[in-house]
Formats: C-alpha cells, sequence, structure tokens
C-alpha cells in the first residue's frame, strides 16, 4: 500500500471537470484508490463520491493506493493533480468568458443601462454577459409521479439499465450539439453527465435497493436525491452548485423510468425573457434560440454549469434573483442586464431607449468584427499590428483560421504530455505539429517547447519534490537537463518545418547561457536532419529577462512576452490563488515597465515583440500595449474579431500618450481608470 499527502491548488477545488480527470486517471488502474479529505472517505474512481469530498482550493488530501500497479497509479494522479487537472487554460478563458464575452466598446468601458428608479428592478447576479428586452415567460416544469411497484429485481434492472442508455444517447447528441455551436469546453459539461450515469457507487447503491424490492424508479430517486442533497450542503458554493448536474442526469433517467418524457413546452410565437426557479444544463443547452433571448432564475449562481453553458450559447443571463421572480406575470415587458444582474419591469420610454441603444452599440460590434475578421488590424493612422492565435492542437488551429487569425503565436505542447504515462513518440509529434503548420496554410506558427516542471511534473520523468516548484525546474531549466527531451520535440519540430512557417520558443528563460545551451542543441538537431533554418525566440516571462532585454535580443529572432507569468513573478502574487487574483493584474505599473523595457531593447536592434498572455485581449490594455509598440497580440480563438476591431479604431499618437500616462501610474487601478 502506498499513500500520498497533497494540497489540491485548483482556485476552485475538485470541482466537475478536474474531479472527472481525476477519476478517469484512477480508472485506468487496477489498484483500489482512496482518497480522504479529513474524516471523509471517497473512492477515487467514482466521480460522485469525489464530488461529495468537498474538496476547495488550498485543501490537503490523502491518496491511498493499495493493488499492483499502485506504484505507477499514485505517480499518474500526482502528475494530473500538479498538471492542474485539464484547467490551467480554462481558467485562463474564463477569467475573459472568452465564449461569450458581450463586445465592449472600443475604450474598454461597457455600456449599461440605467434603471428609470429603483421601484421597478429585482437585483439578482450577473451570470452571462449582455441585454435582453422583451416580454417575461415563466418556465415551470412538470412533476414527476413515481409509484413503489415492483415485478421482478431482474425486470427492474432491466428497465434501469435501458433508461440509461437511453439517456446516454440523449446527453451524446447534446454534447455533440454544443461541439457543433463552437462551445467544446462547455460541451465538456455533458461527458461530466455521461461519467455520473456510469458512476459505480451510484449503480451498486441503485441496485442494492433493487435487490430489497425497491422498483428501479423508486430506488433511482432516492439514490439520486440522496447524492443531490450530500452535495448541496458542501461548504464550497461551487462544489454545491455540482448538485443541479446530479439532479439534471438523476431526473432524466427518472422521467425515461416512468414514461414522462415528454416534457414539451408550449412556447409562445415570440421571443421572450425566461423566467425560472432554475434551470439545469440540460434545460439551459435546449433553450429555443430563437424564442429565448435571456433567462433570469430565482436562485443559482454564476459558477453553475447553466450559467457557463449561458455564456457559450452568448445568452444574457441573471440568476439568483430572489422567489419574488416566480410571482411575476407572462407578458410583462422587462430589460435584462446580465453584466449588472439587474431585470427592469416596465421600463419607461427613456430606459427603452438607452436599453435599444446599447444593443445596437453591441451588435453593431458584433456584426463589424465579424465581417472584418479576416482584415488586418491597421490603427486609423496606419500602423499595423498583427493578431494571431493561442490554441492547444489541430482543432484549435481550424478554428483560428475561421476567426481571422494571421498566425499562431503560441502552440501550447503540453497537451501531447499530459495525462499519459509516457512521452510521446517523435512520429506523435511530428504529425501532430504537421497538421496544424497545414491547416495555418503558410502562416507563422510558434512553437513552444515542453513548459512543464515541478508544479506539472509527468510520471514518466523522475524528479525530486521541490518546495517551490514554481521557482524550481521547470520550462527550458528541465528540457536542458533532459536532452534526450528536447531533442526529440526538436527532431518532430524541424521535420514539420517542411510542411509551413514554423518558429521554435523557448519558456521560462532567465539567463542567456541558457539561450545559447538550447540553440547548440537545435543547430545540432538541424544539422542532422539536413533542416533549413527556423527562427528562434524566447518567452519573456521571468522579470531577470525582461531587464536584460538588450543583451537577450542579439541572442534570439523575437520575444514573446508571457503576461501571466510575468506579472506573478513581478508582483511576487500566484494569479490563481483565491485571495490574490484580484490583485495580480497585468496592467499594474510594475509589469508595464518590463513590457516597456523588453520592446525598446528588441526594436534597438530590428526584433520583434509579442504578448502572448491574458493581457493582449483585455480591452483596456490593447491600447496601452499598441502604445508601447508591442508588434503582436496572440490571443483566444473567440476574441480575434473583436481585438481586431478594437485595434482598427485606433490612433498610434494617442495610444502612446495613453501608454506613457500608463507608466507614470502608481497602481493598476489608476491605469485602468486612464480608459475612463
Amino acid at each position: 500500500m502506498k499513500q500520498l499527502d497533497i494540497v489540491i491548488q485548483n482556485p476552485t477545488g475538485l470541482h466537475a471537470r478536474p474531479a472527472k480527470l481525476f477519476v478517469n486517471t484512477a480508472k485506468q488502474f487496477q489498484a483500489d484508490i482512496r482518497v480522504h479529505n479529513g474524516l471523509k472517505k471517497a473512492n477515487a474512481k467514482s466521480l460522485i463520491s469525489m464530488l461529495t469530498l468537498g474538496v476547495e482550493a488550498g485543501t490537503a488530501i490523502r491518496i491511498v493506493v493499495e493493488g499492483a500497479d499502485e506504484d505507477v497509479a499514485l505517480a499518474a494522479l500526482l502528475a494530473a493533480i500538479n498538471g492542474g487537472l485539464g484547467e490551467e487554460e480554462l481558467i485562463s478563458q474564463y477569467n475573459h468568458s472568452e465564449s461569450a464575452t458581450a463586445i465592449k466598446p472600443t475604450n474598454g468601458v461597457e455600456p449599461r443601462v440605467v434603471p428609470d428608479s429603483a421601484a421597478n428592478v429585482i437585483r439578482g447576479i450577473a451570470a452571462a454577459p449582455g441585454l435582453a428586452i422583451g416580454p417575461l415567460f415563466q418556465f415551470t416544469r412538470s412533476e414527476i409521479s413515481v409509484t413503489e411497484t415492483f415485478s421482478t429485481a431482474s425486470a427492474e434492472e432491466t428497465r434501469l439499465q435501458e433508461a440509461i442508455e437511453q439517456a446516454r444517447g440523449q446527453l451524446t447528441t447534446l454534447y455533440q450539439q454544443m461541439r457543433q455551436r463552437q462551445a467544446t469546453n462547455e460541451a465538456a459539461i455533458f461527458d461530466v453527465h455521461l461519467e455520473i450515469l456510469d458512476d459505480p457507487d451510484l449503480l451498486d447503491t441503485v441496485l442494492t435497493k433493487i435487490s430489497q424490492q425497491q422498483s428501479a424508479a423508486q430506488a433511482w430517486q432516492t439514490t439520486i436525491e440522496a447524492r443531490a442533497q450530500l452535495m448541496a450542503g458542501l461548504s464550497d458554493t461551487l462544489l454545491a452548485a455540482r448538485a443541479a448536474d446530479i439532479h439534471d442526469v438523476g431526473y432524466r433517467v427518472l422521467r425515461l423510468l416512468v414514461g414522462a418524457n415528454d416534457q414539451i413546452v408550449r412556447w409562445p410565437d415570440h421571443p421572450v425573457i425566461l423566467i425560472a426557479h432554475d434551470l439545469s444544463p440540460s434545460d439551459t443547452a435546449s433553450l429555443p434560440k430563437d424564442r429565448v433571448l435571456g433567462f433570469c432564475t430565482a436562485v443559482g449562481g454564476p459558477t453553475a454549469h447553466s450559467a457557463i453553458i449561458a455564456r457559450a450559447l452568448s445568452l444574457p443571463a441573471v440568476v439568483s434573483a430572489g422567489t419574488d421572480v416566480l410571482k411575476l406575470t407572462n407578458h410583462t415587458l422587462a430589460i435584462l442586464d446580465g453584466n449588472t444582474g439587474i431585470l427592469t419591469l416596465d421600463p419607461d420610454e427613456a430606459t427603452m431607449a438607452q436599453a435599444r441603444s446599447v444593443q445596437m452599440v453591441w451588435q453593431k460590434q458584433r456584426e463589424m468584427a465579424a465581417l472584418a475578421a479576416a482584415d488586418p488590424a491597421i490603427t486609423q493612422d496606419g500602423h499595423r499590428v498583427e493578431i494571431v492565435a493561442n490554441i492547444g492542437g489541430v482543432a484549435d488551429a481550424e478554428k483560428a483560421m475561421q476567426a481571422g487569425a494571421e498566425g499562431v503565436g503560441l502552440l501550447r505542447t503540453e497537451f501531447l504530455f499530459l495525462d499519459r504515462i509516457e512521452a510521446p513518440t517523435e512520429e506523435e509529434q511530428f504529425a501532430v505539429y504537421r497538421d496544424i503548420a497545414q491547416v495555418m496554410q503558410g502562416q507563422p506558427v510558434i512553437v513552444r517547447t515542453l513548459d512543464i516542471g515541478g508544479d506539472k511534473p509527468l510520471p514518466y520523468i523522475e524528479m525530486p519534490p521541490e518546495t517551490n516548484p514554481f521557482l524550481g525546474e521547470r520550462g527550458i531549466r528541465l528540457c536542458l537537463n533532459r536532452p534526450h527531451l528536447l531533442r526529440q520535440q526538436l527532431r518532430a519540430i524541424l521535420r514539420a518545418a517542411a510542411h509551413g512557417h514554423l518558429r521554435i520558443m523557448f519558456p521560462m528563460v532567465a539567463d542567456i547561457k541558457e539561450i545559447r545551451a538550447a540553440r547548440a542543441i537545435v543547430e545540432e538537431v538541424r544539422a542532422e536532419l539536413n533542416a533549413p533554418a527556423v527562427e528562434l525566440g524566447i518567452m519573456i516571462e521571468v522579470p531577470a529577462a525582461a531587464l536584460m532585454a538588450d543583451v537577450l535580443a542579439h541572442e534570439v529572432d523575437f520575444f514573446s512576452i508571457g503576461t501571466n507569468d510575468l506579472t506573478q513573478y513581478t508582483l511576487a502574487m500566484d494569479r490563481q490563488h483565491p485571495m490574490l487574483a484580484g490583485q495580480s493584474d497585468g496592467l499594474h505599473p510594475a509589469v508595464l515597465r518590463l513590457i516597456a523595457q523588453t520592446v525598446n531593447a528588441a526594436h534597438a536592434v530590428g526584433k520583434w515583440v509579442g504578448v502572448c498572455g491574458e493581457l493582449g485581449a483585455d480591452p483596456q490594455a490593447v491600447p496601452i500595449l499598441v502604445g508601447l509598440g508591442v508588434d503582436e497580440l496572440s490571443v483566444s480563438v473567440p476574441t480575434i474579431p473583436t481585438v481586431k476591431a478594437q485595434v482598427r479604431n485606433q490612433v498610434l499618437s494617442k495610444n502612446k500618450e495613453l501608454a506613457q500616462q500608463a507608466l507614470a501610474c502608481a497602481t493598476a487601478e489608476e491605469v485602468r481608470q486612464l480608459g475612463g
């Protein structure tokens, strides 16, 4: 038997998706795996069991593994946890609400509707941005009647399995529909629902009750209710919100068991603002887009899966507005503001005019940005800024091309190395790099070499424990200490370069010796392959690299500033820390001064500079970055058209003035106030 104590660093703890990745990792092994959170204990191969542990950010858990493959199982689980359990990229995406953020004006100030009085206002919590104007419609769900009629255990088990199979088909359809609507991350919610259907502890409990002569419907209902109640009682609000997912899956199966799967809503023949006690993820994903303008619920939270889906579908939403909303009359005219969390009832003419004006601004900006997505981003006084994409695979590259990307500013190669028990082969890597190069049709693709280390260990790389992994052996440090790993990746990249325009970028560089050592390996591999030369660059994410940029610029072809890490290292503040994340702002003058120093050093010797961190898509940061002289902004795929549109509305001379004002500020708050 082996055991490990480890602290969960995910900002939101082990909620559904990271817990699912943990469970799926555990299922790969024969060993019995249990997880302890204080006095609570869970089966690591049961999603519901793991969720009900209530593991919050910063919680120390104990993993106990017993079986023939216990060593490799423990190593894989450790790697999965330290790798972020699939959350690193998602955190970045949701910080931007990139799947459905309302288009903001080019000065970075959101248009708002000011209600005419407090008397006709209901305040909730903003859950999904946007503005809806229309009549209200109360959404109600029919009750399900469960009888205690029992036939035989065998017959009840058959009915249960048939219902589960039907539910699986329905959830698979929802998953595919979400992916077709370009909501890939949100589609994973229904992947989690499928995992709940297959939960071994849940099924074992139901089957035990059937063996005790309970009907399949009764056994399923009581088990689901107990699990959901346990989940809802957790102290962590995000984990408690997952009770809605258990209810959603549970009642999908229950409706099938009792033959109540004809839950047809008689929708009005005109678009409405939906009012409901709550909406399940399935309800939200199934809302007819030609009938529902937005929704307001009495309960729920902005981190619930229904809210996440609403953001993905560009559906304005307000949650936790109180039970008084359930007393509102159908057809009441209202304004739903998903940016402020306000529902305005019976607005006067002035408020309606203001709301329509705001809607027109957003709609026009959306349409213009989409229509001009393929056009270059050139300021009004003729200065061009390249807008490229941050991607993590071939599918992302395809979406980037559709969104108007002018290349790839950051290809994260870690996805090839994570969630496996052995390193990807050269051929595996080559195939992916080649396919991405071909999809991008000759546009430049910056391939970042493996950025992994003490904070994201791999089970197939031996590494001693580190007290502070963020300051330990990671990025280029790890690869230079394991040259076989770097050589294999470089061989794959250089071979794939024959199929497109690839560039190589090294992460976490802090010293000139690291650049020279990495370049020497590149040249050795290139000579072995007789491959053409490719451009080499480094990420500026360590303050030392920014401070030495004038020296380092002579050694490389380009810089790419990783503002996420540069910010946390400059401010000595973990950007994912639940108490400090709000203060970790890339527009802090200290960070901006390092960016300015980096740009000036590169331009002095004819080298270009990009930004590939979150700051590149921040509407308030874009004018400042342009004014500082950044040549390229690499952003998440959905934000490409709007960032391009914002750049086109800039005037470089004014941006330069704004940038200088920002550098003279004392705080990030002062910088953000410059934009109004």
